[in-house]
């Protein structure tokens, strides 16, 4: 019966953990791009964003990890055999990659609450897509476990994922672009408003 409880808490914390990185990633790129607005909006903006992503990631994303990674343990501890499959080892070498992930994005909040991101919402953009990948590659090691396909189901949906995730990425390059017209334009009609 502990494995069930413990699987059924692991999804839990899964669910809401991915849930916090894929909104904080969103709210990093909003943070970066309040640059391109005007006083007083780009300082308000910068400070409600820093606001959300502090507690998003103190009340919520930090906690489902730690939920997370304990009910994992906990599984682990009830079903030993586990650890002896290579498939595990993966699953567990990429949930390793998605704890760092999810330590730099505490490291981007501090530095964009200070000024100090380098990063563009272009850059950040990418870093978004992330925990995406990663899910879909623990999800798959979880569920194929050793066995998984390759067979032209298996590449159509590939195909199709990566035809989503680019997709996104050009609706998002247009949303920039449109912002970018619209933030020069605005330029323009205070400038010809200062010269009339």
């Amino acid at each position: 019966m502990a494995y069930y409880w413990f699987k059924s808490f692991h999804i839990f914390g899964v669910v809401a953990w991915f849930a916090g990185l894929f909104y904080l990633a969103r709210l990093f790129i909003y943070h970066v791009e309040a640059d391109m607005e005007i006083e007083p909006a780009q300082s308000i903006l910068k400070k409600q964003y820093s606001i959300m992503e502090k507690r998003l990631y103190n009340i919520i994303t930090t906690p489902a990890m730690v939920l997370t990674v304990a009910m994992a343990a906990g599984l682990l501890y009830v079903m030993p055999e586990y650890l002896h499959q290579g498939w595990m080892h993966a699953k567990l070498g990429f949930v390793g990659l998605l704890l760092a992930y999810h330590v730099y994005c505490g490291r981007l909040i501090k530095q964009l609450e200070n000024g100090e991101c380098k990063w563009n919402s272009k850059t950040l953009r990418l870093f978004n897509e992330g925990p995406t990948l990663l899910l879909v590659v623990i999800v798959m090691l979880v569920i194929f476990k050793g066995q998984f396909p390759t067979n032209a189901t298996t590449w159509l949906i590939v195909g199709l994922t990566i035809s989503f995730l680019a997709t996104i990425q050009l609706y998002a390059r247009k949303r920039r672009l449109d912002k970018e017209r619209e933030v020069a334009e605005a330029a323009g009609n205070a400038e010809q408003a200062l010269t009339s």
